[in-house]
């Protein structure tokens, strides 16, 4: 319960666990973001917040920057490809089978941002918790060619581990930014799609011109 319980708040413990077992914390923080990303029964563990978190430390010098960002990199690509191949191996049972395992919820969450924004969702997905967990299991259940879901899902990862670390190496000691993390997150995430869909339309617009 222990363990669990410093999984769950490991934002709020790391300052403690590098104080205590120091080179050990890297091993935790890859553990953490590999069984959020790979394991969907975990997918309640924090992920914006303890990247966001372990940059913050990385600017006083008790972590590595350099460390870290391929780090977290690999635990995320890894974690990701393990769900995706969860994924292709259970296949289309998972809407007719009750698995105990798996929350029917944010799986249906999942299949329908995956159905609206398709190869997209790869890149997008890492920043929004519970389909950064379950868009790569949806990938393999509809058989996405594992090619393309490498180059979208490695994109995506990059861009979420880079961005939420050199983020919080410049701004996570402050406190305003640092407490409403996630909030900026989605802020950005709705920019993003927002310009998605203003590309489209005007493309749209000039094709019918």
């Amino acid at each position: 319960m222990d363990v669990m319980q410093i999984m769950l708040h490991l934002n709020q413990y790391l300052g403690t666990l590098i104080a205590q077992n120091g080179s050990l914390a890297y091993a935790v923080l890859f553990l953490v973001v590999f069984c959020e990303m790979g394991l969907l029964p975990l997918f309640f563990l924090p992920g914006d917040p303890l990247l966001f978190v372990s940059g913050a430390f990385c600017a006083t010098g008790s972590l590595s920057l350099w460390i870290v960002v391929p780090l977290l990199f690999i635990a995320a690509a890894l974690g990701s490809m393990l769900n995706y191949w969860m994924g292709r191996a259970v296949g289309q049972k998972v809407y007719s089978h009750n698995y105990r395992w798996l929350d029917r919820d944010s799986l249906k969450k999942s299949h329908d941002f995956y159905e609206k924004y398709g190869n997209v969702t790869f890149l997008m997905s890492p920043f929004i918790a519970v389909v950064r967990t379950f868009a790569p299991f949806v990938g393999g259940v509809a058989s996405m060619a594992f090619p393309k879901f490498l180059v979208c899902m490695t994109s995506g990862a990059a861009v979420w581990v880079i961005s939420l670390v050199v983020g919080g190496y410049f701004f996570g000691n402050i406190p305003v930014i640092r407490d409403h993390v996630g909030a900026i997150v989605l802020v950005g995430l709705g920019l993003g799609l927002g310009s998605l869909a203003l590309s489209a339309v005007v493309k749209a617009y000039r094709a019918r011109a």
